[in-house]
């Protein structure tokens, strides 16, 4: 009879099981990975755990859209951990696998953080005994007479034969593989299809949960119930936390805000005047992760001013983009040095076409041969100098040397390209030269085309420093047009970006640079209110 169950169980089908997970990219960056454990389904990468959430959830319905219906012919998907998955032991014996039984369904298991979700294809009792488990189809009937749904009808203590051939205690001996045995009657009789009645679900004992939290083990008969579920659960929320790699501060804020309110309950129940301590810190760490995450996004509450004081505020950023616009539409001379000077004079000259400069000016730019760009500018026509170039780099603060731009001069109407404030020029135009300028790119000695690649990642980044719109990044032709670098040049730049702590988590693919600029950056940044920007 042994070998009679063995070759039922031998010939049924394994369940179906597969998971979808939601991990952090690494890197110290919010960026999460999302993956299948189905061979054909490819890692995805996210900027944000909300979107991979989103799209992890997304996958597994699509999964379970194109999954076939769950087989009356399969046995549990958990039968191969014996139903540990949801069983507990009982004392030393270990769980009893043979309580499998009902038709078979394909249910969802989700964790509590939303980190994993896992389809199985399991019986209705191993389904019933998940907390979370969702039933999302149902096995139609077997046309098997009596085979069982789960898979513990072919084994157990009642499969085993006596030895000489003899019968099973409870157990007949004969009859067709699968069909079910009664002691009441004959081996002949027992192949007659009958109906076998559903099997009882075995009552759940419900332990009181055990857990930590801030070196403190809550005590299982802490009351009320409620209080006692809630710090276990912010226990294993703060290690599921330190655990993912997430800088995530407003979910941090959240845990030391709800661990505050509970350790003040928790005081109040026992008395205890440091645990009134312990939840006043748990206050102050909600406040001072509030404040981080303020920082980063320049997000504050109403009336209150930003925490990132930028240089450029409310209109003046969207008129530098403007101002930018125009520079990369109108070149005068091609290359990267003739850029990054055509855009620092236009920013001078901007309303009236005329403006001051002094030699220092044009010196403090990466530029090889400076002499010789204002000439070609000059020979072009795009600029109008009264001496020589020699004579525009001699010139000094006290004496600067009046030039003009022609195509900016205002027309017989008055009004030239761009028409705001006066007040708002010198704004600009010190904004840039900060950018342009900045200590550590100085320092690094970057070429001007590592400097347009700056100015457009300043332009072009969130409130936070994520590069793009919504840190979805920003496409590496419109980079490679602006900075007027070849394409294939565009990776050298951003590796003296990464060098000079300009950027981190610099990622180059699908023809996107996505990443996130340094913190120190945040006031030179003009935060993207609409997916656009000057390389857009």
């Amino acid at each position: 009879m042994e070998s009679t169950a063995t070759s039922e169980l031998d010939e049924r089908l394994p369940g179906r099981r597969w998971t979808v997970r939601l991990d952090p990219a690494g890197g110290g960056s919010a960026s999460v990975r999302v993956s299948c454990s189905r061979p054909a389904c490819a890692p995805q990468q996210f900027p944000a755990a909300a979107a991979g959430r989103a799209a992890a959830v997304a996958h597994l319905k699509a999964h379970l859209r194109a999954a076939p219906a769950p087989r009356s012919e399969a046995y549990c998907a958990c039968r191969a951990e014996e139903c540990r998955l949801h069983t507990q032991p009982t004392g030393s014996r270990p769980a009893a696998p043979w309580r499998c039984g009902g038709p078979v369904v394909l249910a969802v298991v989700h964790d509590r953080q939303g980190r994993w979700w896992q389809v199985m294809e399991c019986c209705t009792r191993c389904a019933a005994a998940h907390p979370a488990a969702k039933v999302v189809a149902t096995a139609p009937a077997s046309s098997g007479p009596g085979r069982a749904a789960g898979s513990g009808a072919a084994s157990g203590p009642g499969a085993r034969a006596a030895s000489g051939g003899g019968a099973a205690v409870g157990r007949p001996v004969g009859g067709a593989v699968g069909a079910p045995q009664f002691s009441d009657r004959s081996p002949s009789q027992g192949t007659v299809a009958r109906e076998v009645p559903a099997p009882r679900s075995a009552p759940v004992r419900r332990r009181p949960r055990y857990g930590k939290i801030a070196q403190r083990t809550v005590p299982q008969d802490l009351r009320p119930v409620a209080l006692r579920d809630e710090l276990v659960e912010l226990g294993d929320l703060f290690r599921a936390y330190q655990r993912s790699g997430e800088p995530d501060l407003m979910e941090l804020a959240e845990l030391h805000s709800r661990k505050a309110k509970a350790f003040v309950t928790w005081a109040e129940v026992t008395g205890d005047a440091r645990l009134r301590l312990e939840a006043e810190r748990a206050e102050q760490a909600a406040a001072a992760a509030l404040v981080q995450y303020q920082f980063r996004t320049g997000v504050t509450g109403e009336g209150q001013e930003p925490l990132v004081k930028r240089l450029l505020t409310g209109s003046a950023q969207q008129h530098a983009r403007d101002i930018l616009d125009h520079v990369a539409g109108h070149p005068p001379l091609p290359g990267p040095e003739a850029r990054l000077f055509a855009v620092m004079l236009t920013l001078r000259t901007v309303l009236t076409g005329t403006g001051n400069l002094v030699g220092q000016d044009v010196t403090s730019l990466p530029l090889r041969d400076p002499a010789d760009l204002i000439g070609r500018l000059v020979a072009c026509g795009w600029l109008t100098i009264p001496g020589t170039p020699d004579e525009v780099l001699a010139s000094r603060p006290e004496a600067p040397t009046r030039i003009t731009v022609p195509s900016l001069v205002p027309g017989d109407e008055g009004s030239g390209p761009f028409t705001f404030g006066r007040k708002t020029r010198p704004k600009i135009s010190g904004w840039a030269q900060k950018v342009v300028g900045e200590k550590k790119l100085r320092k690094r000695g970057t070429a001007a085309g590592t400097r347009l690649l700056a100015l457009a990642l300043a332009l072009g980044s969130t409130a936070d420093g994520r590069i793009g719109h919504e840190g979805g990044g920003l496409g590496l032709a419109g980079l490679a047009s602006w900075c007027a670098v070849d394409p294939a040049d565009m990776a050298a730049l951003v590796e003296q970006l990464e060098s000079a702590r300009w950027l981190a988590d610099a990622e180059v693919t699908g023809g996107h640079l996505t990443g996130r600029l340094d913190e120190r950056l945040l006031p030179l940044t003009c935060p993207l209110a609409v997916p656009r920007s000057p390389a857009a």
